[in-house]
């Protein structure tokens, strides 16, 4: 049986982190919506002020027995994988009982003050972390955050997770000119960290889900990038809510296919499978 890339969804979030909905609520508006490879990613603990209540807790018992509980209910009709998306920030490891892991940067650490940013919250304090982590150079901000990608990228994590998340809030240019020599060079090495055996880049529909941009995690010219290195890709909706559990697989399709790929891959219990968008 072939299979199709709606069919799998991997990078969601319950109400353990910043989801809306229940673990199990996620599973089953999965099932319904025809996915057959489903993963649950909870953001790993981090001791951010700002990121209390919106992270899994440091005992990961809960989140694991729930997982393992809906991996048998839907035995034979969905696969349930159990995953975790790994913040660069989390003094965690990956759990060795996770089937994969999504590797991400969300918050910048300034040494000289002990705070964190975060970069993907809103655009007032992706303006803070300008301003005070890089006295007001967007560029160096972005030069930095792509750094710390660049670190979590050398790990290998299964998953690559919203690589150039700096630009969440950054169309049209607010921030910064994307095409800026500084800017590419940055995010180009960033993506030169990743294996491209064994790691996937994720096109990623889950800030034009909630109306933060028009066109999917990642640009194009890293897409391009990813593509001549021999990369594989994976389609996510990065899931918050049940409504959107496979949100946006055509235009995230449509986006890979103009960087020139034709085929995706699928996570499953019994490893990748490849399919064509």
């Amino acid at each position: 049986m072939s299979i199709s890339p709606e069919q799998c969804s991997v990078h969601t979030h319950s109400d353990l982190c910043d989801g809306r909905d229940s673990l199990e609520a996620m599973a089953a508006a999965a099932f319904d919506a025809g996915v057959r490879y489903f993963g649950a990613s909870g953001h790993s603990h981090t001791p951010i002020p700002h990121d209390a209540g919106n992270v899994l807790p440091e005992d990961l018992t809960d989140y694991r027995t729930r997982l393992e509980r809906l991996r048998e209910a839907y035995r034979g009709r969905m696969e349930v994988l159990l995953g975790i998306e790994q913040d660069s920030c989390s003094p965690q490891p990956v759990p060795d009982w996770a089937d994969y892991w999504i590797g991400s940067v969300h918050n910048l650490y300034d040494p000289a003050t002990g705070a964190y940013h975060c970069v993907d919250w809103d655009r007032e304090k992706l303006a803070s972390c300008r301003d005070e982590m890089f006295r007001g150079d967007a560029l160096a901000m972005a030069e930095g955050y792509y750094a710390d990608v660049a670190a979590m990228a050398a790990r290998h994590p299964t998953i690559l997770g919203h690589i150039d998340l700096v630009t969440k809030f950054n169309e049209p240019a607010a921030f910064f000119d994307e095409v800026a020599p500084r800017y590419r060079a940055a995010a180009l090495a960033a993506l030169e960290a990743a294996d491209p055996v064994r790691t996937l880049l994720e096109v990623n529909t889950g800030a034009v889900s909630r109306g933060y941009r028009t066109v999917p995690y990642p640009a194009q010219f890293l897409l391009r990038a990813w593509r001549e290195r021999g990369g594989n890709i994976i389609l996510t909706a990065d899931s918050h809510r049940t409504d959107t559990v496979a949100w946006g697989y055509r235009q995230a399709a449509d986006w890979a296919r103009a960087a020139g790929y034709t085929r995706c891959v699928v996570l499953t219990l019994s490893g990748r499978e490849i399919c064509p968008l």
